[in-house]
């Protein structure tokens, strides 16, 4: 049986990540039937809530353990030569110092590539970011897998360090690298904290920051989750980067009516219509706020989202669909529709 090893399991991406590897997709003949002879372990805090794995295959097993523990992962990866890792495990917002990102992103992950190397892995297939190339230097620009690195504030930086690291084990020849690189999450799983942008939808207290016409790339969860199956699943993928979105961007003004009408048309719940509208010139003085506090080592998650409000990041996944045969199913309105009746379902209300 073929051992499969991931981390951040409980996680947004990684719960549908796990979900996609025991159910399959029902709608892509190549990946309809999963694999019978899987093996799942998870990488897992101690504090983390299992149920939801738990409820998706009582037969994962999960290990307890930091990534940031060299020991705790190399016990993790034992007896898996010639399996395949899933590395979902990331920091994005630090309770308060930058120097945990480079403490999970690029220590964790390197304890991991280590544990992984030493065990035989075959395959690592590693979720990255799109902060790593920044924000795009025109508003009709795509970013692909040619573009330079250009590291947006501190956790750019980290992300763009742990692609490094992995570039460099690929090219110790010992264990086969896949990167994908995917842009704003949305969907299934996400934490409750998350409902913060669905609140301020509905009450009309959402930031629009300029015209509201800079266009984002989105990546639906269950569309990533196929991505990276498809890396482990083509050979060609060895050794490559990809980027994993939805198959078109969306303006922030389309995010933003497609959650207005979801939520007012399909779940009955009021809306305000309005938005706290403000100049484009807020989000670069959000900019310079941002580089100021993580230049002392300190972070703030409101002032650094906000610096990002006005940015367009756009890539383009051609390479995905031509190399994997990566084929995106879900498309916003569908998968807002499916991720507000998920927060609904699980925390009964927004």
């Amino acid at each position: 049986m073929s051992l499969t090893l991931v981390t951040g399991a409980t996680g947004w991406l990684g719960t549908q990540l796990v979900q996609s590897l025991v159910k399959g997709f029902e709608n892509i003949p190549a990946l309809r039937n999963p694999d019978t002879d899987r093996r799942i372990h998870c990488l897992t805090l101690p504090a983390d809530d299992l149920s939801r794995l738990k409820c998706i295959s009582p037969d994962i097993e999960f290990h307890s353990g930091d990534l940031c523990e060299a020991a705790a992962v190399m016990n993790f990866c034992r007896d898996a030569a010639g399996g395949t890792v899933f590395h979902c495990a990331g920091l994005i917002h630090p309770r308060r110092s930058v120097r945990e990102l480079f403490r999970v992103n690029v220590t964790g992950t390197l304890n991991l590539l280590q544990a992984a190397e030493a065990a035989g892995v075959k395959r690592v297939i590693a979720m990255s970011s799109n902060s790593p190339l920044g924000t795009n230097p025109e508003p009709e620009h795509r970013f692909d897998e040619s573009s330079p690195y250009h590291p947006y504030m501190n956790y750019g930086r980290s992300k763009m360090q742990m692609e490094l690291l992995l570039k460099e084990f690929q090219q110790r020849g010992k264990i086969e690298i896949v990167i994908v690189r995917s842009p704003w999450f949305y969907g299934p799983f996400q934490p409750e904290r998350q409902s913060l942008f669905f609140r301020m939808i509905r009450d009309g207290k959402v930031p629009l920051v300029g015209n509201g016409e800079n266009r984002r790339s989105m990546a639906y969860v269950e569309n990533i989750s196929q991505g990276m199956i498809l890396c482990e699943k083509k050979e060609a993928a060895n050794g490559q980067v990809f980027w994993i979105a939805d198959a078109q961007p969306y303006t922030m003004n389309e995010i933003i009516v497609t959650i207005e009408n979801l939520l007012e048309n399909e779940f009955s719940i009021p809306v305000a219509h309005k938005r706290l509208k403000l100049p484009f010139l807020s989000g670069e003085i959000a900019t310079l706020a941002d580089r100021m506090i993580q230049g002392f080592g300190l972070y703030n998650q409101k002032v650094h989202v906000l610096s990002e409000m006005n940015k367009t990041i756009v890539c383009s996944i051609d390479k995905a669909t031509t190399v994997l045969g990566f084929q995106p199913q879900i498309a916003l309105p569908e998968g807002m529709r499916r991720s507000l009746k998920w927060v609904l379902d699980t925390y009964g209300r927004i």
